[in-house]
């Protein structure tokens, strides 16, 4: 089973890209801050890259603002690239299907949102997933997941 729940904020304003055939895809990363602190320093965070596809994009793109948190529903994808100069390289992405508004107190809001409706007042957002994408890459038809 590959699932995938983290809380974080968004470390950079959402992009939101469209394929050749009009599909919605956006890409953030998003710092989570972990559970313990080395003694006398201060706690620190792991940056995290994720992409949702279709509504949730942009639910994502136009709810979502750089130092927001989130809560992010998905699974973790490996992909494997070359770089420029012909190297092998492999990026950890997560893929998320679902995207929840978190309140002051950390907490999630619950509500009815969860079926897809776009009101800033909702607490969710979820449509299908795709592959996750190097950033600099043009996203096309095949980069679907059907």
């Amino acid at each position: 089973m590959n699932k995938v729940i983290l809380m974080g904020r968004l470390t950079a304003d959402p992009e939101l890209k469209t394929t050749q055939s009009g599909v919605a895809v956006s890409s953030f990363s998003i710092a989570v801050d972990r559970d313990y602190a080395p003694e006398g320093g201060e706690r620190q965070a792991d940056f995290i890259n994720i992409v949702t596809w279709r509504k949730t994009a942009e639910f994502v793109s136009r709810y979502f603002q750089k130092g927001k948190p989130i809560i992010v529903f998905g699974e973790i994808q490996i992909r494997k690239y070359e770089d420029k100069t012909g190297q092998t390289r492999y990026a950890t992405d997560v893929v998320a299907d679902e995207v929840k508004f978190v309140l002051s107190d950390g907490t999630q809001r619950h509500g009815d949102n969860a079926t897809g409706n776009e009101a800033p007042g909702g607490n969710s957002h979820n449509a299908g997933t795709g592959p996750a994408m190097n950033d600099s890459k043009d996203y096309t038809d095949d980069d679907l997941p059907f």
